[in-house]
């Protein structure tokens, strides 16, 4: 009897550690999580003549998987677009893997947003504001990010090796086809360094002040010398109720080592797959506000209304200044966003300029232009 009762206390004991086990292995198994999105746009520009006897285009823009993983303190995220050919085709977002030390203190490693400047984004519109197009808004690069995110201050510390590699030859270009603008051409950034502050402070007005600086190499193909490249910026954001208000101040330089005869007061950037020229030396001064309306009309739930504006003070002065003014409106219906813009640019690559020079010398004789968009998208 002993013998039996001995036997049955180990095989339960035997079960009980396999359950155990169980339960461990499953608590520790990876949690992964997968959502995307799918885009389409309407628009009608001012200077596309065709297009306003057609009233307007209409077709397909994105399609996005992400993906977010995690086990334990270790985690993983990832999001990867695809854009029509004509914008450069299929590419890398972000793609990192982080590690959580606490509940303040984590770091990043891959391909992540550069800590500068207003995050996520130093806008509210489809279009973002004026600072994307010089790749300083909701910039992502390849390097190590160290973030602490405290109760009234944060900060970030950063160093990349370089912007989105996709080719490793020794004097391969950098590509265009990427969805942040980054320096590309004879010029490939190197050996960054990010810091960004903000003080965080307020209950009725919740306000974020706040810093940013970063420095780095601009490598040249040619000469094989490497110049630097640099940005500053002072940072200011507030939510009262149901509005909210960004302002920005930035000041930029570049000081490529090109070959002889090659001009040093404009850089190559590019992004969805085409390059332009961009101001070597110049000053951005944002402003953009919005406000929520909730709303009950049937799926639709809010609406933002906003305002963005961007105003780029290039160097040397022989160089005609770029102005950004994004009007429109939010409308939130669950999984559905759509973006109703009324776009207005004035030296802007991306409305209405010649697309080469916009935002480097610009033409004196421009005028403004402007596009009405409208993107629906459903998120999941």
């Amino acid at each position: 009897m002993r013998t039996t009762t001995t036997c049955l206390q180990k095989i339960s004991l035997f079960l009980l550690c396999i359950l155990q086990l169980g339960e461990l292995e499953a608590q520790e198994k990876p949690k992964i999580n997968v959502g995307g999105a799918l885009r389409f746009n309407f628009n009608l520009s001012s200077w596309k003549e065709g297009q306003k006897n057609r009233g307007g285009d209409f077709g397909y823009d994105m399609f996005r998987v992400n993906f977010d993983a995690s086990w334990k303190d270790v985690y993983l995220n990832a999001e990867y677009r695809i854009y029509s050919e004509a914008f450069g085709g299929g590419f890398l977002k972000q793609g990192w893997m982080g590690y959580r030390f606490s509940d303040t203190d984590e770091i990043q490693l891959g391909l992540h947003q550069v800590p500068f400047g207003i995050q996520q984004y130093n806008s509210h519109n489809w279009f973002f504001n004026i600072t994307y197009y010089m790749g300083l808004e909701d910039d992502h690069d390849m390097g190590v990010k160290f973030l602490h995110v405290g109760e009234n201050f944060e900060y970030n510390l950063a160093f990349y090796k370089n912007s989105e590699e996709l080719q490793f030859g020794g004097t391969t270009e950098s590509s265009s086809s990427r969805y942040a603008y980054d320096v590309v051409g004879r010029n490939k950034e190197v050996n960054q360094i990010n810091g960004k502050l903000v003080y965080k402070f307020g209950e009725t007005f919740e306000q974020r002040l706040g810093a940013s600086l970063q420095f780095g190499g601009l490598y040249n193909l040619d000469t094989e010398e490497t110049g630097s490249h640099y940005g500053l910026a002072a940072h200011y954001e507030v939510n009262y109720q149901r509005w909210n208000l960004k302002l920005q101040a930035i000041k930029a330089g570049h000081d490529p080592k090109n070959a002889p005869g090659t001009s040093d007061q404009v850089i190559q950037m590019g992004a969805y797959g085409v390059p332009y020229e961009v101001a070597a030396n110049f000053k951005v001064y944002t402003a953009a506000i919005s406000r929520n309306v909730p709303v009950s009309w049937g799926p639709v739930s809010n609406l933002q209304f906003y305002n963005d504006f961007g105003y780029m003070d290039k160097e040397p002065q022989s160089f005609e200044d770029s102005f950004m003014n994004v009007t429109g409106v939010l409308v939130t219906a669950g999984h559905l966003y759509t973006y109703i813009d009324y776009a207005a640019g004035y030296n802007h690559s991306w409305l209405g300029g010649n697309f080469v020079d916009d935002f480097a010398a610009g033409d004196p004789n421009a005028k403004w232009e402007a596009r009405f968009n409208i993107n629906i998208g459903y998120y999941f």
